[in-house]
């Protein structure tokens, strides 16, 4: 292993057999380099997600660990729960990681890397315990911490329909112009749509990759991804060139969920990564929210289920808002539509009511029926009449004609 210290043989770190040990006569700043070489080379050697590494960690600092794991003094093999074969294959990663060449790296694309204790480490990670990330890979200009105190997942099925593409589109647009980061994993489908309608309405937003932050994945988002650095974030916590796998895509649901403060899930069916990280979010206390879809799609089975249980139903920005916002981030209240019937007061509403849809009445008769007297109802008639819902034939009353297009507009009907 390279890298990690400088000279290998005689240099800050390591003694003279080339063990790697804390220097504990440096000064603050080489003990936190050091810390942050660690941590970098640790991304190699641990999946992650990896809890019995976390408590290893946690027990024993980043050095110290990093020092037992290449060492041959058998300190590793006394780590609780570790095995000859865990141990040969954490030997092996430890051997080959070269942490100062992925710095370069990452340095090289524009990005950083973020560890726990930094002004720029998110603290809501912590959360997850000893499944906390070793440290994050980042790539763009604004600040991850920042921007995660005032984010939202937004997640779904791959082979999403028109319906969920369009949804995930305008529920992230909404979400962006007023002011919140939308978080997702930039996967073909809801994802990406998710993305891209951040993006159009000039917003900010959030990509938590599994594979490292210098790699084009999936190739068809290639020109998406680019757009994420120039305007928002890539996240990993893989080091640079590290490619993808099955479960490290389950693996970084638990960052998108811990990191935002609720996930809303569009278009998901009942086996579905989108669905691991609503129940992340559920079990670290965030909010939980569905899209629903039509009843007989299979691909918001998923949903509907989360939502029979703790999810909470949303169809826009402004209820995803009034969920995770802050108090008085209130919706607008929902009704239909004004109709003109609904300006009359309740007298004059009953005297129209009464009139007959075909034929003329007197307006005695018209009284009897609405429960009013006929000065009354002679004075709501003119009412009406000013109003042009009902028409005088000699000494009778009916129904103003309905326009062509739809006879039920006089009455106050759809």
């Amino acid at each position: 292993m390279t890298g990690l210290t400088g000279d290998r043989r005689h240099g800050p770190g390591t003694d003279p057999d080339g063990d790697w040990v804390e220097d504990r006569n440096g000064d603050q700043d080489g003990s936190r380099d050091r810390e942050r070489e660690a941590r970098a080379a640790l991304t190699r050697v641990f999946e992650p997600g990896d809890e019995r590494a976390g408590r290893w960690l946690r027990r024993t600092g980043p050095v110290e660990l990093m020092r037992r794991l290449t060492a041959e003094d058998g300190s590793a093999a006394k780590l609780p729960g570790m095995t000859a074969a865990r141990l040969e294959g954490y030997r092996l990663r430890a051997a080959a990681a070269e942490p100062g060449r992925d710095l370069a790296a990452v340095a090289a694309v524009g990005g950083r890397f973020v560890c726990p204790g930094d002004r720029e480490w998110p603290s809501q990670l912590d959360d997850l315990g000893d499944a906390r990330p070793v440290g994050l890979w980042v790539r763009g200009r604004p600040d991850l911490r920042l921007w995660s105190l005032r984010s939202v997942a937004v997640v779904g099925a791959r082979a999403c329909t028109p319906y969920g593409a369009h949804m995930a589109a305008t529920l992230c647009s909404g979400l962006a112009e007023r002011g919140w980061v939308v978080v997702s994993g930039a996967a073909f489908g809801v994802d990406g749509a998710a993305h891209r309608g951040a993006l159009a309405a000039g917003g900010a937003t959030t990509a938590v990759l599994a594979c490292g932050v210098d790699v084009a994945y999936p190739r068809g988002h290639a020109e998406l991804l680019g757009r994420l650095t120039q305007q928002g974030l890539l996240v990993a916590e893989l080091p640079p060139s590290s490619h993808p796998t099955r479960s490290r895509f389950i693996l970084r649901n638990r960052v998108i969920a811990a990191l935002t403060r609720g996930t809303v899930v569009v278009e998901a069916e009942y086996r579905s990564g989108s669905l691991v990280t609503a129940r992340q979010a559920q079990r670290l206390g965030r909010f939980t929210m569905g899209v629903p879809g039509p009843a007989t799609s299979g691909l918001s089975a998923g949903v509907h289920e989360l939502l029979r249980g703790e999810g909470v139903l949303v169809t826009d920005a402004d209820e995803v808002v009034e969920l995770v916002g802050d108090i008085g981030d209130l919706p607008p209240v929902r009704r239909g539509p004004v109709l003109p019937r609904d300006q009359l007061d309740a007298v004059t509403a009953r005297v129209l009511e009464a009139l007959p849809y075909h034929g003329v009445t007197h307006p005695r008769d018209l009284a009897r029926t609405a429960g009013t007297s006929a000065d009354e109802t002679l004075g709501r008639l003119y009412e009406l009449h000013s109003l042009g819902f009902v028409e005088r034939e000699g000494d009778g009353w009916r129904l103003a004609l309905p326009p062509a297009r739809n006879d039920n507009a006089r009455r106050g009907g759809t």
